[in-house]
């Protein structure tokens, strides 16, 4: 079990989103929690805090009479749960009310402690309130879409309970579960911040990491199958060029291919100096989608650090506004709610697994036109030719996928629309980032398994199952207690998801 207490890594996330761990809260954070609760109601007397006592955004200017305030938070949470759309994917709803809690958790909303308490009963239970796709601008956070997770905790709105869509008061009934208390702010510290952009650049960022470990799979696989010389990834040519990733990359893959009966050294093969023809049958160089592996995909594990360090941080701090200060006995004004940090991220994150999808669809093509390869059949087809067709639709399918993905790629974080009448004059929308970034890494799964596919038939073709290293044997008796060898043709798309679901798992 997971304490909220101390820094929350993306190691603690996973295990909660994924493998569901459940989490509590320490009994010292449930003190910071009330001390600051308490602070913040003796504090807002005779004095005007935003979001206590006043109007919210350009209404701010307008002052809330005490009897009205309870009733003003319910206001605000109602009135903005406007979204539309499609869903958010249960990971990522679960990962976005993980990510307020340990906002909240922090002493510095000013919250009652049953807003924690039942956002880790929902976490543990694995109730995920009904959140949509379209809202959020990313300025003043993720309000649209936290205001339907603040919905669901004063007892309202629709939660996904057992897999169906449900009425919130029923599940409450059925759970034994009570709405939050709202006191002073409740409703505001809900729905400020970048907890959904950033729950969603949390599922991004592991699976790009699980996406990265299949590209250098599939990579290694790729320069097995051509017997590729094992210079381009060696330790002397790589550590020349200074980057951190393409070493890893490289480093990653001689130890993938250590046992691999099908790599060729270059000393032993053109540097023997009996190579005495004028035309050479072997390449003497790979195409770049197999031989610059380590340059491109070392930029994209490199942002794909990145980016989960600047996640890690976001999901760590302190998004609300205004934050309170037990310690200097004030509350402070200002944007912490601000989503910039997160759709840069998001856009990199997207450019970056684009470009991997476009290396996989480059590899993929490789593999299935025979006059580049020279030594498979056309779409690596195990039928008769002219009458099977192999992988020739599945083709189709990756090459439109990787273009959709390009389309995706265009940036969000420099398309800011002002808006709520010009209070918010330049926004991140690091929520749409968030989202189109999800769109494209689920695009790439799909890719990635049409290439699997064809590897494993690959493989199969050229009779080298005991030659290939034990990774891709692993990965080749995987895929094939999914999907037989096949060279009649029959519909592909049940073998395309079965094997995406392998991946993604």
């Amino acid at each position: 079990m997971i304490s909220i207490l101390d820094k929350l890594d993306l190691a603690q996330m996973y295990n909660v989103l994924f493998e569901l761990e459940s989490i509590q809260i320490a009994p010292e954070t449930l003190k910071v929690v009330n001390d600051s609760h308490l602070f913040l109601k003796e504090f807002s007397k005779n004095k005007v805090i935003y979001g206590v006592n006043t109007g919210f955004g350009p209404m701010a200017q307008y002052r809330i009479q005490d009897q009205d305030t309870v009733q003003l938070q319910y206001n605000l949470i109602r009135s903005h749960a406007a979204g539309t759309g499609d869903l958010l994917s249960p990971a990522i709803v679960k990962a976005s009310m993980l990510v307020r809690l340990a906002n909240l958790a922090q002493g510095k909303s000013g919250v009652h402690e049953s807003v924690l308490k039942l956002l880790v009963e929902f976490i543990n239970r694995n109730i995920t309130p009904v959140i949509f796709a379209h809202g959020g601008v990313g300025a003043s956070g993720d309000l649209v879409q936290l205001a339907h997770l603040a919905l669901v905790l004063i007892g309202e709105g629709e939660v996904i309970y057992k897999g169906e869509r449900r009425a919130t008061a029923e599940v409450f009934e059925l759970e034994n579960l009570q709405p939050i208390d709202v006191v002073v702010r409740e409703g505001l510290s809900l729905i400020n911040g970048t907890s959904v952009m950033t729950g969603a650049g949390i599922v991004n960022v592991l699976l790009a990491k699980k996406l990265y470990k299949i590209s250098l799979e599939l990579s290694c696989a790729m320069n097995e199958i051509v017997k590729a010389h094992d210079d381009h990834f060696s330790a002397t040519l790589n550590e020349v060029k200074k980057h951190q990733g393409q070493q890893q990359v490289a480093e990653q893959m001689r130890a993938y291919l250590k046992d691999s009966q099908l790599i060729r050294k270059r000393e032993e093969d053109l540097y023997s100096g009996n190579n005495l023809e004028e035309i050479f049958k072997d390449k003497v160089q790979e195409y770049y989608s197999l031989r610059c592996v380590p340059q491109i995909l070392g930029p994209i594990l490199d942002t794909i650090n990145q980016t989960a360090e600047v996640l890690e941080n976001e999901a760590n701090s302190v998004s609300d506004n205004p934050i309170i200060s037990v310690e200097d006995q004030n509350v402070y004004h200002g944007g912490n709610f601000h989503g910039d940090y997160i759709s840069l991220e998001m856009d990199k994150l997207k450019l970056a697994i684009t470009r991997l999808t476009m290396l996989s669809e480059r590899q993929l093509n490789y593999l299935m036109n025979s006059k580049i390869n020279e030594i498979l059949p056309p779409f690596v087809n195990m039928g008769k030719l002219g009458f099977n067709f192999g992988m020739q639709g599945a083709q189709f399918t990756a090459t439109s996928t990787t273009a959709e993905n390009q389309t995706l790629s265009t940036s969000m974080y420099v398309h800011s629309i002002p808006n709520n009448n010009d209070n918010q004059d330049i926004v991140s929308m690091g929520t749409n980032a968030a989202m189109l970034t999800n769109k494209v890494i689920t695009n790439a799964f799909e890719v990635l398994a049409i290439q699997l596919i064809s590897i494993v038939q690959a493989i199969d073709i050229l009779n080298v199952k005991n030659l290939v290293s034990s990774n891709t044997k692993r990965v080749y008796d995987d895929v094939r207690s999914i999907i037989p060898t096949f060279s009649d043709d029959k519909p592909l798309y049940p073998a395309i998801k079965s094997v995406k679901e392998y991946l993604m798992k």
